[in-house]
């Protein structure tokens, strides 16, 4: 682990519409070699990924991390009455993100975690990103998921949570102990995406997400977890399928010998660093490789 000591500057990051989030920046030890956005699961706040951001930060990296409206410091006083789209953390939120970093002079890579590797997709700004590295993304229907964790997974969205919302007027995520409480939009939306197969790529109300999925052209790994409870690798293949037009590398990940499952979490757990430096050395190499491809001459027709 570096031990450089990290700089850090909390901000307020105003989204594409205005609102304001509550946002993070490591500025890199000694010289950037790039900008790195990450952009966390749903229902975790920021702070979760500081370690990496500070890893990441103290191998030369300028990282920015955000809390996504409705979450952590974007929270409002009351989520009760509180309107949203699942949509907006990508549209509005991630967009301002990649908006602000693109006008550098550096490379600008994405890291993605659950919902940051569905977000990619989203982006109205995607062309701006020079790689990015995804994990525990998948689609989240049940069917996908071991026999014991599917079932969990059907009695939260059938009884547990419908009560939970009718009485708190949210998604009171944190009753359960499972992650930041989560607003009744993104809640209605979840619900309804997790039915399907292949999420929103089966949702009627969503054709129009297939053809921002097939745009990106951005280099992007997709790693998840063998025991993922919630993205295992069939739910991830079920996903990244709609980025059809991608340079795109999916990986299984194994624990290493003695240590704990990973499962869904576990990517940013403070043991997790030797994964934190495969990341950021396969996100230079990409960053290389496009640096090289830009530099190169044009060829001259005949």
């Amino acid at each position: 682990m570096p031990t450089t000591p990290i700089h850090t500057d909390t901000f307020t990051l105003l989204a594409r519409d205005g609102y304001r989030l509550g946002a993070v920046r490591y500025r890199a030890a000694g010289t950037a070699k790039g900008n790195l956005i990450v952009a966390g699961a749903t229902g975790v706040q920021q702070r979760f990924y500081r370690r990496f951001a500070e890893h990441a930060a103290g191998l030369g990296f300028n990282v920015l991390t955000l809390d996504y409206r409705g979450i952590g410091q974007s929270r409002p006083v009351s989520l009760k009455g509180f309107a949203m789209s699942y949509l907006d953390w990508a549209y509005q939120d991630l967009a301002a993100a990649v908006d602000l970093l693109r006008e550098e002079p550096l490379p600008l890579y994405w890291v993605g975690h659950s919902f940051g590797g569905h977000a990619i997709g989203l982006l109205p700004n995607h062309d701006a990103l020079t790689a990015c590295y995804s994990l525990g993304s998948g689609a989240g229907w049940s069917g996908w998921m071991a026999p014991a964790e599917a079932w969990k997974t059907r009695l939260l969205w059938t009884f547990v949570l419908p009560a939970l919302v009718a009485a708190k007027g949210y998604m009171a995520w944190s009753v359960l102990g499972m992650g930041d409480d989560l607003p009744l939009g993104v809640y209605q939306d979840w619900k309804r995406w997790c039915a399907f197969p292949h999420y929103y790529f089966d949702d009627p109300q969503m054709a129009h997400v297939v053809p921002l999925y097939a745009s990106v052209r951005t280099p992007c790994v997709f790693a998840t977890s063998v025991d993922d409870p919630w993205a295992p690798p069939r739910s991830c293949d079920a996903f990244v399928k709609a980025y059809r037009q991608a340079p795109l590398t999916r990986l299984d990940l194994q624990p290493r010998p003695g240590s704990p499952a990973i499962g869904h979490m576990g990517y940013f757990r403070a043991d997790a660093q030797p994964l934190w430096d495969d990341i950021l050395a396969w996100l230079q190499r990409a960053g290389a490789t496009a640096a090289a491809r830009e530099a190169a001459p044009t060829p001259v027709s005949a």
